[in-house]
């Protein structure tokens, strides 16, 4: 089997949080978009979502056709997927539901389909398990949210095809995002787990009284964060390695390195620690809601965005000109 037809309709199945921001995203990429969620005012809040979330998108830049009257919705799955041409699935992240689900799904839509899953931690070999036709299943992690972030992690079942994983990696970049391919299987896939480490020392030195919550925010997105949005640790450490480079970095540096990595600690999480992020991030927040929170760092994510691409555009005509 090939998964090389031409990608038009997007069906999403279900429409919480990340599948409705997967259903903007790929409404203001150009596509038709069928969404099915079994909820009470489902409907409702993907329109709702959507909504708030176009100016945004107008922001970044509609595709040609872009338009939200190009969503339809339905309860009825099976409906959903009749025609689709590319799925994204957004159920709740529990291995028996899921594991129905796609069975469900796989009876559903055309054999040529590829069906992935916005799974945080579940892996698709714990999932394709009942499928007729595993082989087009895959994992098509986003980063919250999917509309504004380019990351998707993709990674295979033990029973995906090759084609549909390269055909899965081509699409998402088609449409603007950054996939990277998973070669092995993890709970948790890579981005996750990357957060949860720098997370746990975070938490040790909070609890170790190093520094405050708020402190511990700032020594990330004004420090480190920021050059890691410009460029990975990996190509940090060879600008670390000065005119030598990574290898200068991996002889001299390195092994330093590896000594402090053993004074990492490990933080006893408790209701005690739990009780002073939270009156921390509380205090850091200064009154303003999740949503408003939320709202600021979209504008500022896009913004960034905007001048990174900028960025890399005149890099790469002062390339050209030389």
């Amino acid at each position: 089997m090939t998964y090389d037809k031409p990608i038009k309709r997007i069906a999403v199945v279900g429409t919480g949080v990340i599948g409705a921001s997967w259903a903007a995203q790929y409404l203001a990429r150009g596509f038709d978009v069928v969404a099915t969620d079994p909820a009470p005012g489902a409907e409702k809040r993907l329109r709702d979502y959507i909504n708030r979330a176009w100016p945004d998108l107008k922001t970044i830049g509609l595709a040609a056709g872009a338009s939200q009257d190009r969503l339809s919705f339905t309860a009825d799955m099976s409906a959903a997927l009749v025609d689709a041409d590319f799925v994204q699935e957004n159920g709740p992240e529990r291995p028996e539901f899921k594991q129905k689900l796609f069975a469900e799904m796989d009876v559903a839509a055309p054999i040529d389909t590829i069906i992935a899953s916005s799974s945080s931690g579940l892996t698709m070999s714990s999932v394709q398990v009942d499928c007729v036709h595993p082989e087009r299943t895959v994992i098509g992690h986003p980063f919250n949210p999917p509309h504004i972030i380019p990351l998707v992690e993709v990674v295979a079942g033990a029973k995906t095809a090759p084609d549909a994983i390269a055909r899965a990696m081509r699409f998402y970049a088609e449409i603007g995002k950054k996939p990277i391919l998973l070669k092995k299987e993890l709970p948790g896939h890579v981005a996750n787990r990357l957060q949860i480490a720098l997370y746990k020392e975070i938490t040790y030195l909070i609890q170790d009284g190093v520094l405050s919550v708020a402190d511990a925010d700032d020594a990330v997105s004004y420090g480190p964060g920021l050059r890691w949005g410009v460029m990975g640790p990996n190509l940090q450490w060879h600008l670390g390695g000065g005119e030598g480079g990574i290898q200068h970095f991996m002889e001299h540096l390195m092994p330093r390195m590896v000594e402090s990595m053993k004074h990492l600690g490990s933080p006893d999480f408790g209701p005690t620690l739990a009780q002073t992020i939270v009156d921390g991030v509380l205090a850091e927040a200064a009154g303003k809601s999740v949503d408003e929170l939320a709202a600021e760092e979209n504008r500022t994510l896009i913004g960034l965005l905007a001048l990174r691409n900028v960025s890399k555009a005149r890099a790469a005509s002062a390339v050209a000109a030389e």
